[in-house]
């Protein structure tokens, strides 16, 4: 897809893998200046110097965790001190933790919502006032098939992404006529380190089939370029949320309980 004109800046948290790092290529292959954001400094680092290698450009690097207070905001600020006008907001950054909430860290599950929730809505807000402002910008969540669904065993982190989903197409009614547009992206199970960080690699849903990375970003890539309240990507997962219309809540809790149970 060849780049727009009329918009220069990319901003894309979560960048140093997964998801986050392949909507990057994207961007970069179509020669948008990058604003990487991500908590691992040397997986931050030794992307940006493939990325200069592969597409030669050389991206602005923020190494900021997500979760911590005020991280939305010292973000901004670094922007801002760098005189960069972000014209397309990535909110990628995002992780879950599965188990049973009562028996879960609960430190754990605040920082997920920090991360998911918190950061997400400051970003959209710091950035996407400027972008009304200026009559045009563009803005990608991250959320889930998740969203659809109570989940079982994944309950903070299925609430966090129905709570994205809902706030970004709200967002797209009252931005509606203001140039700025905003795009939820919802995969399904995908080959990252999601499954890791959340301790879900034992269970149904970690060892099963996943989605590659690449068509993900490639499909949530298409869909912010044409400007699309949102995308389900993968045919299977369309399916998938057309039936959680029709499924009572408690049958979709209970199935998402028995794909995140350790196997036996």
């Amino acid at each position: 897809m060849a780049k727009d004109p009329n918009y220069s800046v990319a901003l894309i948290t979560g960048a140093a893998s997964g998801i986050g790092q392949e909507l990057a290529h994207l961007f970069a292959k179509d020669q948008y200046q990058l604003v990487l954001v991500d908590q691992n400094p040397g997986g931050l680092q030794g992307f940006a110097e493939h990325l200069q290698s592969k597409h030669n450009i050389t991206p602005t690097l923020i190494t900021q965790d997500l979760s911590a207070p005020g991280a939305a905001q010292r973000v901004y600020d670094e922007v801002q001190s760098k005189g960069l006008q972000v014209d397309i907001l990535v909110n990628d950054a995002g992780f879950g933790l599965a188990g049973a909430f009562l028996e879960s860290d609960i430190n754990r599950n605040l920082n997920c919502i920090n991360t998911n929730v918190t950061a997400l809505v400051e970003l959209t807000y710091l950035f996407g006032r400027d972008m009304k402002e200026r009559g045009k910008g563009r803005i990608l969540q991250l959320a889930s098939l998740a969203s659809f669904q109570p989940g079982a065993l994944l309950a903070v982190y299925s609430a966090t992404k129905a709570f994205v989903l809902s706030f970004s197409e709200a967002l797209t009614v009252e931005l509606k006529d203001s140039g700025v547009t905003v795009t939820a992206l919802c995969p399904g199970a995908t080959e990252t380190e999601f499954f890791y960080t959340a301790h879900a690699e034992h269970t149904e849903e970690g060892q099963g089939q996943k989605a590659d990375p690449k068509e993900v970003a490639k499909d949530g890539y298409e869909a912010l370029m044409k400007g699309e309240t949102r995308v389900i990507s993968g045919v299977s997962n369309k399916l998938l949320a057309a039936m959680t219309k029709v499924i009572p809540d408690t049958w979709l809790a209970l199935s998402n309980q028995k794909k995140f149970e350790p196997t036996k």
